[in-house]
């Protein structure tokens, strides 16, 4: 992880130097095709606990410390160290396809459209790929299908019995600038309409003038009004400015009782990048350290290929290890990346890259 990336005054265990090892089927094989499909019952048995949450507790981040520069070179090498080719390439993508959560956001969103984004969650892959891939006894699907709250309603009914949660942006999606009682009130009500999954944006203002009790507050009243949904807090990182900022509002999130962080809207100028990442990704990794809790983590906003689904994947397993490439601590807020996805198991089977019109997506 090279060093000077971060700095802290107390608790260096896990800012070590990482191992510097050439690329090789050892990485890659990671995960197999033997790991895909629908996940084992040992998974299952391993779910992580839900975040409790602590009490706010500024000493575990105020003196935090960020070195950009080294942030990026890390992250730069994030994809030239490593390489994952042939059928590890195919279980690694096939592993991010369910992490997706896929989306649709727009304005224009109509009923038609969600239904159609519902089915293609349910059959990601066409049938031919699929069988290919030998993984027709238990078809892969995505994450989750991320909506906006009106749109809850269609998403349940379209998704019904396929097991497919059903997520939900809240609070002022993207600005996050209504009233609070009208953020609480909007998770309550995609609760009630059956969302299994609340992505919350916070306040960035509470951020840049560091007003952590405020933000804390804040999240905690949604972490309230979620219920059993679990919520996922959106940092909209372009937004912070730094990555000190950065680090400390995903520490207090997490503090808050969030079960992941999320990197971006996709409605900022700069959303989800590698060094940004990373930071969170570190955050997340000391929270774990102090509490013992697991903690999920998304990015979103401009990932829109095979090899970003890629790139992120090498993250989480260099920094958080194999746990965090299962779809209860890792999803991927995408739409396109499916397509590219697909086009690229096509082609591990047929050796032939279709043209990206080929492959549907809603």
């Amino acid at each position: 992880m090279g060093p000077g990336v971060w700095t802290r005054p107390r608790r260096l265990r896990g800012w070590l130097p990482g191992h510097r090892v050439k690329p090789d089927s050892r990485f890659a094989g990671v995960l197999t095709m033997n790991d895909m499909g629908r996940p084992s019952s040992a998974l299952r048995s391993n779910a992580p606990v839900r975040n409790p949450g602590t009490p706010l507790t500024v000493d575990w981040f105020e003196t935090a410390q960020a070195n950009t520069s080294a942030a990026e070179r890390r992250a730069q090498t994030l994809t030239t160290r490593r390489s994952v080719k042939k059928e590890y390439q195919a279980a690694w993508l096939v592993k991010a396809l369910q992490c997706i959560d896929l989306t649709t956001l727009a304005g224009d969103d109509t009923p038609g459209r969600v239904q159609r984004l519902c089915g293609k969650a349910r059959r990601p892959l066409r049938d031919d790929i699929v069988d290919g891939l030998g993984l027709a006894a238990a078809p892969p699907r995505v994450g989750a299908v991320c909506v906006y709250p009106a749109m809850v309603p269609v998403a349940v009914k379209a998704l019904a019995g396929s097991g497919i949660p059903v997520a939900s942006v809240a609070t002022g999606f993207p600005a996050g600038l209504t009233p609070l009682p009208i953020r609480l009130a909007e998770i309550k009500w995609a609760v009630d309409q059956g969302a299994d999954e609340i992505d919350i944006v916070i306040h960035r203002a509470q951020v840049l003038t560091q007003e952590w009790r405020a933000l804390y507050d804040e999240v905690a009243a949604m972490r309230e009004a979620c219920g059993p949904a679990h919520l996922k807090a959106i940092l909209a990182t372009g937004d912070l400015k730094t990555l000190r900022n950065v680090y400390k509002a995903s520490m207090v999130a997490m503090q808050a009782g969030a079960d992941f962080i999320k990197t971006s809207t996709g409605k900022e100028d700069v959303n989800a990048t590698l060094p940004v990442s990373l930071t969170m990704v570190r955050a997340l990794r000391d929270y774990g350290e102090h509490t013992g809790f697991k903690i999920g983590f998304k990015p979103a906003g401009g990932l829109k290929t095979a090899k970003d689904a890629t790139a992120w994947q090498i993250l989480m397993k260099e920094e958080l290890g194999r746990r965090w490439l299962e779809p209860d601590l890792f999803r991927i807020g995408a739409s396109s990346m499916l397509a590219d996805i697909e086009r690229q198991l096509e082609h591990f089977i047929t050796g032939r890259y279709a043209a990206l019109s080929h492959h549907d997506i809603a």
